[in-house]
């Protein structure tokens, strides 16, 4: 007992997006709920400030001191569907903090896989902006910091938000040291993602998208697991898995037209929980990103810490 670790504080919720905003800390809410019923099978961490050289590694200058001069106003629009208030740089930091923590500790060998339970969340943004509810991508610049800190020369990032990552694949697009993989609704928002996109230079070959189409539910996203990226990941032997998990492609998600279920979110954890104990001794992070139905968003937390809890026995 007590391998797994989660990050769940209360100063994720100090991002406030105001009200009829489908990214609020009421998502957070739904999902202590969820984990107060496994108090005692988990380990709970302390949130940590992030870094701003760390932050750095990923996002320009410009845009770092654009999200800190939030700070200054009640309420900020960084593009039409991402705002900000006076608390949400603070929150940021700690979201970016407490996600390289997780990753390190893990890392280490202190807990075999975690759960960063953050928000803002990340996969959206980019280098020299935010977008998508995203201020700072916490999940590639986690990946930056073990690449550059700790030397990993194989990471692996699979994101199974209904959404593609855009500021994640292009944050390693040229890179052969992070491989990123996402399942996404095709096409959507942001627009990015179609089969096609594999990297460049270096990074080519390192970028797997397997677009769905709506409608898709737990068969297509098992085969699409099975026959495409548990193989190539298992080719490619990460020394670590970084997940994004989103969970807005649960079926009752009132942003997009996926339908999986608890069993399906289920099966997709298992699958990448037996490949990090093939390639990685387990090594395993979990990073919150989307999930906007309270009941769905509580239903694919509880599948993944299945998973991880029981493999814990």
């Amino acid at each position: 007992m007590g391998k797994t670790a989660v990050i769940w504080n209360e100063k994720f919720l100090l991002h406030d997006t105001g009200p009829g905003h489908p990214e609020k800390p009421a998502r957070l809410q739904a999902i202590h709920e969820v984990l107060q019923g496994y108090e005692k099978t988990l380990s709970w961490l302390t949130p940590v400030l992030g870094d701003r050289d760390d932050i750095a590694r990923i996002h320009t200058e410009a845009h770092i001191q654009q999200v800190e001069s939030t700070q200054q106003r009640l309420q900020s629009y960084l593009d039409p569907d991402t705002v900000t208030s006076q608390k949400s740089w603070e929150a940021a930091l700690f979201a970016v903090g407490s996600t390289i923590d997780g990753c390190q500790r893990v890392l280490d060998g202190e807990f075999d896989h975690a759960f960063a339970f953050v928000r803002p969340p990340g996969h959206h943004a980019e280098t020299d902006h935010a977008m998508g509810f995203c201020l700072f991508n916490n999940i590639a610049i986690a990946a930056a910091h073990l690449a550059a800190s700790q030397h990993l020369k194989k990471i692996a990032i699979i994101d199974f938000d209904v959404h593609h990552g855009n500021g994640t694949q292009h944050s390693f697009y040229d890179r052969s040291d992070v491989f990123y993989v996402s399942t996404h609704q095709y096409p959507f928002y942001p627009g990015t993602g179609a089969a096609n996109e594999k990297g460049t230079g270096a990074g080519a070959g390192h970028t797997l998208n397997l677009p769905m189409t709506a409608g898709a539910g737990d068969e297509e996203y098992k085969i699409a697991f099975q026959n495409k990226i548990i193989p190539t990941l298992q080719a490619y032997q990460p020394e670590i898995i970084l997940v994004s998990a989103g969970y807005d492609a649960h079926r009752l998600d009132p942003l997009a037209n996926i339908n999986l279920t608890q069993e399906g979110f289920y099966s997709i954890v298992a699958m990448i929980h037996k490949l990090a104990l093939d390639c990685c001794q387990g090594k395993q992070v979990y990073v919150l990103e989307g999930g906007y139905s309270l009941e769905g968003l509580q239903e694919g937390v509880k599948a993944t810490l299945r998973v991880l809890t029981e493999k814990n026995n």
